[in-house]
């Protein structure tokens, strides 16, 4: 078995599945009895510690590699490694805990096993959630956590997460509500099964969530001039041409992000997005503008590089948020914006173009609503194309690569 020192690079370069075809662990040169497992048959690349407990060699799981930071897998594996020092099997231990009513990490597992309705983003965010900041509470029982220690908890996630990204400016109280939120819903899921269950503890925090400001950055009129040059100017055509196509379509950063080629429809002009990766769980046919059509088909005349339309070396294989690329802009244009900015901005403007409300939620795939009119109509994609040119046409006005009557003056500098 292959020994290394396990570092976040280390862990992306593995292989999975491996090429042998069977299951292959790789040991740290650190931290003795902790190490990566990499599947034979699939992606999966999971963080583990190793050790014989009373003459017997006990593995355990500590937890998937794109779930848990380098950080994160040690202080959990020193945990495990603790108690096997001690004579203690880590798995013993925990149904020993289990016997004593379900616990968190039973009810998390539970719950995401049971709604499949759940997207992937969200299920992957509250898994995060409860595994990066109640960990000390995985294996507690649920009757054990009490309001005392929620109250606590929450000031002291929101203060860790502040501590650690200070340098960064991070604020921890979207991380403190968000983790509470989880845990609210598990208990609820758990008392629908256990009715004696004590009254949810997060209901302590009735008066002390912390105030969470609705986000209304974008990327104003004045400024798409300079923010289009700026992105133009970006030495890597990747992040280039994803930060303009969630500019020019309003797509999330996840759907831009994961878009595959089998996605795209270059004959009828149209993105298709499958159900289960989309936020709303909705389907979205997308109709292709000029612009998006010669942005993707530039892109596929480069070369077709694996599934992705975004190929990246990264974990996933795809881009991910491109903050390098979103800095250099800010550096040079003073333009501070996210990717969901971006989302943001198209909306804006789409709004402007004297399209119909339902016409727009269309577009950027948000609900139409429960009232009775929205319950009767149908949006065939087709429909959409000549409203989603109209935004770009107005976008490319604004950009400044257009004249009053929306003719091209200049190419665009593709």
């Amino acid at each position: 078995m292959p020994n290394l020192k396990i570092t976040k690079t280390a862990v992306a370069r593995l292989k999975a599945p491996d090429p042998s075809g069977k299951q292959t662990l790789h040991w740290d040169t650190e931290l003795r009895g902790f190490g990566v497992l990499c599947s034979g048959t699939t992606n999966s690349k999971t963080y583990v510690v190793q050790r014989d407990v009373k003459g017997k060699a006990r593995r355990v799981t500590v937890g998937p590699v794109n779930v848990l930071s380098i950080d994160e897998a040690r202080e959990g594996a020193k945990r495990e490694l603790a108690l096997m020092y001690q004579g203690i099997d880590p798995k013993a231990h925990r149904r020993a805990l289990s016997a004593q009513g379900v616990t968190l990490r039973e009810t998390l597992e539970g719950y995401l096993q049971t709604r499949k309705d759940l997207g992937n983003k969200t299920a992957t965010d509250y898994r995060r959630f409860v595994e990066r900041h109640l960990t000390d509470w995985l294996d507690k029982p649920l009757r054990d956590i009490t309001p005392e220690m929620v109250e606590a908890q929450h000031r002291s996630i929101k203060e860790s997460v502040e501590k650690r990204g200070k340098a960064a400016g991070a604020k921890g109280h979207a991380s403190a509500n968000g983790t509470m939120r989880v845990l609210r819903l598990l208990w609820n899921y758990a008392a629908e099964r256990q009715p004696d269950l004590p009254d949810n503890p997060v209901k302590r925090l009735r008066r002390a969530w912390y105030r969470d400001k609705r986000r209304e950055q974008f990327v104003r009129p004045s400024e798409l001039p300079a923010f289009y040059q700026a992105v133009n100017k970006l030495p890597n055509e990747t992040q280039r041409d994803y930060i303009l196509l969630a500019l020019f379509t309003g797509l999330r950063r996840s759907e831009a992000s994961t878009l595959r080629w089998d996605d795209v429809d270059l004959n009828d002009r149209m993105i298709r997005l499958p159900a289960e990766r989309t936020k709303g769980r909705r389907r979205l046919d997308l109709p292709m503008s000029d612009f998006v059509a010669d942005l993707l088909i530039t892109r596929r005349r480069i070369g077709k590089d694996g599934p992705f339309v975004f190929p990246a070396n990264s974990r996933s294989g795809h881009i991910e948020e491109p903050r390098f690329a979103l800095d250099v802009i800010n550096k040079t244009t003073g333009i501070k914006v996210r990717m969901h900015d971006l989302r943001r901005t198209f909306i804006t403007v789409a709004e402007e173009c004297e399209m119909s409300v339902y016409a727009l939620k269309a577009l950027v795939n948000h609900s139409l609503g429960r009232d009775v009119t929205a319950g009767y109509i149908q949006f065939g994609a087709e429909r959409l194309r000549e409203p989603m040119q109209r935004v770009t046409d107005r976008l490319k006005q604004l950009i400044g690569v257009t004249g009053p009557e929306g003719e091209n003056v200049e190419k665009l500098k593709r």
